[in-house]
């Protein structure tokens, strides 16, 4: 989703993903964040955690495009993470990289990167995924004035008429959870299938929420520039998430998963989504 708001053009093709699986690592699952700590010639600048990310970055991700203030979801999980690694908040180093390059094959400038990078079998054959820190989860946008609106119990939501971009996990959620009477129809990009929701030609798409709030909030339109879609719903989760990534076979995975595991048990992970991403948090759920 990271590049999804550089532009409305570039949401084409965001979320097409292969079948998506948990992060299963038995060397990695023994370590724990005390048994960590004498890695550091493990780290891409020994006595640093270098931590990658996008340039520019947004909010409720980053704040004012800086990374290392703390501020914004993903920034505040780094310093969590390195609170818990024992790194000191000073020896956190930020370096730039462009979302698409971050999961190509070869050697990084970085320990991990953090850049809303959605985990998903192929990537994970270049380069090592965390667990989750972040579990996304599938909305529903349609225009103002559909019926899906207002209407949208679990037996409401079957009867109405879908579209989506092939090979998405919307598309995917909407043929397995949803499974709706009428066979939805395919696209070959999303902005097609967008283009098809304005039309009228479909009642609703799936989408993930970030994306979907996007949509909402700032690239569905009119001719008079008037905003006219909404984000219905979202749906519990269903395995896709953001992990952060590494460079494959990195010895540092295992110890930030660790400590992952450490924030989510004490609360601190809930805590910052509730924090910083009540954009998202705040959309009703739906039952599929």
């Amino acid at each position: 989703m990271r590049h999804l708001r550089l532009a409305s053009a570039a949401i084409v093709g965001a979320t097409i993903f292969s079948t998506l699986v948990p992060f299963t690592n038995a060397a990695h699952a023994a370590m724990t964040p005390s048994a960590c700590a004498n890695l550091t010639s493990n780290e891409f600048s020994k006595g640093k955690l270098t931590v990658a990310t996008d340039n520019p970055v947004y909010s409720p991700w980053f704040i004012n495009n800086k990374p290392s203030s703390g501020k914004g979801y993903e920034s505040a999980v780094v310093y969590a993470l390195a609170k818990v690694m024992g790194v000191a908040s000073k020896n956190v180093r930020w370096v730039t990289e462009n979302f698409d390059a971050s999961y190509t094959p070869g050697s990084k400038s970085f320990d991990f990167d953090i850049n809303e990078i959605s985990y998903s079998a192929d990537r994970a054959k270049a380069v090592t995924f965390s667990k989750s820190y972040y579990d996304v989860q599938q909305s529903i946008i349609a225009l103002k004035t559909n019926a899906i609106v207002k209407k949208h119990s679990a037996a409401d939501l079957k009867n109405y008429l879908y579209g989506d971009q092939i090979g998405t996990t919307g598309l995917t959620y909407i043929n397995t959870q949803i499974k709706p009477t009428k066979t939805p129809r395919v696209y070959s990009t999303l902005n097609d299938a967008v283009a098809a929701l304005q039309s009228g030609q479909i009642d609703a798409l799936v989408i993930d929420t970030p994306t979907g709030e996007y949509m909402a909030s700032a690239q569905i339109m009119n001719s008079k520039k008037k905003l006219t879609a909404t984000q219905v719903g979202q749906f519990p989760s269903v395995g896709e998430h953001y992990g952060l990534l590494f460079q494959k076979g990195s010895k540092l995975a295992g110890c930030v998963n660790a400590a992952i595991d450490t924030l989510r048990t004490n609360g601190t992970l809930s805590s910052l989504a509730k924090k910083w991403l009540g954009l998202y948090t705040s959309v009703p759920v739906l039952k599929p």
